[in-house]
């Protein structure tokens, strides 16, 4: 069968749209019909080429998606063709199958163990979990990533703790689910700090109780009038600059926690004082919240159904895939608070 697809053929390039030939499934792999994908960070930068030179290309991309089962190759028995999966980054349970080769009319198409910028995917068993039939798709496909990323740097990394400080820079849609996850465990005072008035006023509406324009006031004046001059009982970084984790750093309290979620470009160094870390001052780099999806998903479906746990507000605005281009530079420049997420056009 074929599908289109979204296409990285050259850093610093749009992505390119084009039919795919599916290869028929090996151990291990399941086709899954996407119905939604989100947008993360992760994959601008693997467009911006910020980890350097791509050996991969052409490739597909994409990483936290919803979509349901159509095949089952030999050995996969956590799901069947039916069923409403999340697709994650993060290793779950099942067998892990060797990563797809797509044909195209520009040659061969590589893959990672999961995509989701293409209609239909190969994704190996261990990046898929099963979630209820006609669960929300847009909230299953923030679980790939967004959700379960924020929710585990808050409750495994940071281990924030009810009435602690927690300072969040850079409230894109991973920040932003920081900012709730930390309202739910119990956090006060939450203080978000970007550039855009619009993602900082999202992040109010999700739990944050200050937000802090750092265009317009300088940040560690702000923070320090908000938590005191000792610093906060947590700092996180989504930016991945490094002025920014050095700042965060310092920011943070004798006995706090420094958390960094995003990745600077390769080569980038961030100058830290590294005396406080030898008296209970912590500096530790966050892999995708040490989430266990097999473990956590279900969870958050629950408060999801319970009503304890909205992601309506999280979603800044939907696309095609025929837009995919414009979604990613609407969340570059700052025009849209909130994930973007991709709809396919038959979902």
């Amino acid at each position: 069968m074929k599908t289109r697809a979204a296409i990285l053929v050259e850093q610093k390039k749009p992505l390119v749209i084009e039919e795919v030939e599916v290869p028929p499934l090996k151990l291990g792999q399941v086709l899954v019909k996407v119905l939604a994908s989100g947008i993360c960070g992760s994959q601008i930068g693997e467009i911006n080429g910020v980890k350097g030179p791509d050996r991969f290309l052409p490739h597909l991309l994409g990483h936290e998606g919803c979509g349901e089962v159509l095949e089952a190759g030999e050995g996969v028995r956590s799901v069947k063709p039916g069923d409403r999966v999340v697709l994650h980054w993060r290793k779950g349970t099942g067998l892990e199958s060797v990563t797809p080769v797509y044909e195209s009319r520009i040659g061969r198409v590589n893959a990672g163990w999961v995509t989701t910028f293409n209609e239909h995917a190969i994704v190996s068993e261990n990046r898929l979990t099963k979630v209820p039939a006609g669960f929300d798709v847009e909230a299953a496909a923030l679980f790939g990533c967004a959700v379960t990323t924020a929710f585990g740097v808050v409750t495994n990394n940071a281990q924030v703790a009810i009435g602690q400080s927690v300072v969040v820079f850079g409230a894109g849609g991973i920040g932003l689910n920081i900012v709730q996850g930390a309202a739910l465990a119990g956090a006060h005072p939450i203080v978000a700090v970007d550039l855009f008035d619009n993602r900082l006023e999202l992040a109010r509406s999700l739990g944050a109780t200050h937000a802090v324009n750092s265009r317009r006031a300088d940040p560690s004046e702000a923070i320090a009038k908000i938590v005191g001059n000792d610093g906060a009982d947590v700092v996180i970084d989504n930016t991945g600059n490094v002025e920014v984790i050095a700042l965060a750093s310092r920011l943070t309290g004798p006995r706090g926690r420094t958390v960094l979620v995003g990745v600077p470009p390769q080569g980038a160094t961030a100058a830290i004082s590294t005396l406080p870390l030898h008296f209970e001052k912590r500096l530790m780099g966050s892999h995708g919240g040490e989430c266990r999806p097999e473990a956590d998903i279900p969870r958050y479906v629950r408060l999801v159904e319970d009503g304890r746990l909205s992601l309506a507000g999280v979603v800044g605005r939907r696309y095609g895939l025929d837009e995919i281009n414009d979604a990613i530079d609407d969340m570059t420049s700052g025009r849209i608070a909130g994930r973007a997420i991709i709809r396919m056009a038959d979902a």
